[in-house]
């Protein structure tokens, strides 16, 4: 006899079971590219934030300093597709100001939300965390000459 399907009725809940699997990896997948995604973010947002502070005027106040770097971090997540809103930034070390030899050092944090599915995975956030440092370039015109005493030598 050919053509039975006996078989088929004890491999059905297997076939169930591989599907949900196969979706569950799938968002796990997901969740940890995301949170990989971040850390490019991140990392593009804390060296452009810095470099806006470090070609910034040289007469440029604290105020202004902190602006350019927020509207560089800002900036730099958004083109990675993550919202502006989602993002924090601070600042290692004393308030900003252009002193020749002066490290600048920025932090951009960014909260990433896992993928939701109802009953399966609650909704869970991670912070994801990048920083870069930069000195202030010692021979950049404009800066007050004190400002060598930075400079270690």
């Amino acid at each position: 006899m050919t053509g039975r399907e006996d078989g088929f009725v004890a491999g059905a809940e297997a076939l169930a079971f591989g599907v949900l699997i196969f979706v569950i990896g799938t968002l796990v997948v997901v969740a940890g590219w995301s949170v990989v995604d971040a850390k490019f973010a991140t990392s593009a947002a804390a060296r452009e934030a810095v470099r806006a502070v470090v070609a910034a005027p040289a007469d440029a106040t604290t105020h202004e300093l902190e602006q350019r770097a927020v509207a560089a971090a800002h900036q730099a997540v958004a083109a990675h597709g993550h919202a502006p809103a989602d993002t924090s930034l601070t600042v290692d070390g004393p308030p900003l100001t252009l002193e020749r030899c002066r490290d600048i050092t920025i932090a951009v944090h960014v909260e990433v939300r896992s993928v939701r599915v109802p009953g399966f995975v609650d909704t869970a956030r991670w912070t994801v965390s990048s920083r870069y440092r930069q000195l202030v370039d010692p021979y950049r015109s404009g800066l007050d000459v004190e400002g060598w005493d930075h400079c270690g030598g």
